[in-house]
C-alpha cells in the first residue's frame, strides 16, 4: 500500500499499487474534474506531482496526445492516466 497525500487539502489516502491517481483523489473526497470518465479523453484531471516524484512511471505517448489535443499544461499529469508506483504528494487545483 502506497500513501497519497492531496495538497492543498491535506487529504492522503492509501492505494495498492497500480491505482490510478484518478481512484486515488475519488478515495481521499478530493473533488476532481473528469468529464470523459477516466478514459483519458478529456484532459480535465490534470494534477501537478512534483519532478522529484518517485512513485510515478514516466508519462506515455497516450498521456501527452490527450494532454496536447486538450491544451492541457505539460507540467500536469492526467491523473485518470497515471498509475501509483510508492508514497506520492500532489497538488491538486480543486484543493
Amino acid at each position: 500500500m502506497y500513501r497519497v497525500s492531496f495538497h492543498p487539502s491535506g487529504r492522503s489516502v492509501f492505494v495498492p499499487a497500480g491505482t490510478t491517481l484518478l481512484d486515488a483523489a475519488l478515495r481521499a473526497a478530493v473533488p476532481l474534474a473528469r468529464g470523459c470518465g477516466g478514459d483519458g479523453l478529456c484532459g480535465r484531471c490534470g494534477l501537478r506531482v512534483p519532478d522529484a516524484a518517485t512513485g510515478l512511471p514516466p508519462e506515455t505517448a497516450d498521456e501527452r496526445c490527450a494532454k496536447l489535443r486538450n491544451r492541457v499544461d505539460t507540467e500536469l499529469r492526467l491523473a485518470c492516466r497515471v498509475r501509483v508506483r510508492g508514497d506520492l504528494d500532489v497538488h491538486a487545483p480543486y484543493g
